[in-house]
């Protein structure tokens, strides 16, 4: 027998059926995930799509929809009120990143890359999620006529009395000022939490942070997709493009 042929032997039996896998259908280690995704039938309102299976509870998809969420005591309103659409779309976010199983390839542990100060019971976050295009774009419209007072909502806030304020000196202005363009909106606000993605619906290749339920969730694939560091068909390529060239090194 040939020199060759055992090796060959030992890389075919070594081949991975799909890396990644370790990163799919997971919930981050949060303040308010459960330990591991499932249905959740009376998922409230925004929260909904979700349903099937679920990092939330009830309890969590109800008070996301609150005007002064328990959440986090942070209060959208902290400029006045937002205009619905817009707070629409922050609803839609939070229950996105509170329910979604399908962030796993973007957890990071806080304080890599994190936060000013984590919330307690936070152990991990997303970093850099890749919203499409068109997520972002709507949110933007929807909110570039209501008012805050900051671009990163993550830290810096004056919590004396309990809540978000205002910090002393910041001025509530609109959207489109803190948040000029639409990645400005998507990146900014949860300090590199999501990424405006140049990608579109439907192509596979970024996050919806809402969904229509009867259509099924498009984020599976997704999370599939980035949660594989090399894909299977690449490996497999060149195992065969080194077992045809063994032979001529014997």
């Amino acid at each position: 027998m040939a020199w060759w042929w055992p090796l060959l032997l030992q890389l075919w039996t070594v081949m991975p059926t799909w890396p990644g896998d370790e990163l799919l259908n997971i919930c981050m280690d949060g303040k308010h995930h459960k330990g591991k995704p499932s249905p959740e039938d009376k998922l409230y309102d925004e929260c909904i799509p979700w349903k099937d299976n679920a990092c939330c509870t009830f309890r969590t998809s109800w008070e996301a929809h609150l005007d002064v969420s328990p959440l986090y005591n942070f209060s959208l309103f902290h400029c006045g009120l937002l205009m619905p659409g817009c707070r629409k779309h922050f609803i839609q976010a939070i229950c996105f990143y509170e329910c979604s199983p399908n962030l796993g390839p973007w957890i990071q542990p806080v304080g890599s890359l994190g936060w000013e100060v984590a919330p307690s019971g936070q152990r991990e976050r997303v970093v850099n999620a890749p919203l499409c295009q068109e997520d972002c774009e709507e949110w933007w419209e929807d909110c570039r006529t209501s008012y805050t007072c900051k671009s990163n909502w993550h830290g810096g806030w004056d919590w004396s009395q309990g809540k978000n304020r205002c910090p002393k000196g910041a001025q509530c202005l609109s959207f489109s000022h803190y948040f000029p363009t639409p990645a400005d909106l998507c990146e900014k606000t949860w300090s590199n939490s999501f990424k405006a993605s140049p990608e579109r619906r439907n192509s596979g290749r970024c996050l919806q942070k809402w969904f229509e339920p009867a259509q099924g969730n498009p984020n599976v694939a997704v999370a599939r997709l980035f949660a594989s560091p090399a894909p299977s068909w690449e490996l497999s390529y060149a195992l065969i493009v080194c077992s045809l060239l063994l032979p001529f090194l014997s």
